[in-house]
């Protein structure tokens, strides 16, 4: 079954069928812009920050604070 639908990159009619190797993009070139936004992280999904994360930055403040420390010759 073949369906037309909005391509999310440049909003032209897109065939949404298996014969549409780019579905659900129109054309590669849409598909390649899509793929670099993801990869310069313009898109992103949000996610609630876990306990890890904070864990991580109170232990990357500890260490910057330490480092800063000057040391006595």
């Amino acid at each position: 079954m073949k369906k037309n639908i909005e391509c999310p990159t440049c909003g032209e009619a897109s065939e949404y069928s298996p014969e549409n190797p780019n579905r659900p993009f129109c054309s590669e070139r849409c598909k390649l812009i899509d793929l670099g936004e993801w990869a310069s992280e313009s898109y992103q999904i949000p996610t609630q920050p876990s306990l890890e994360d904070y864990e991580d930055f109170s232990t990357g403040m500890e260490s910057a604070l330490n480092s800063s420390k000057s040391t006595v010759h």
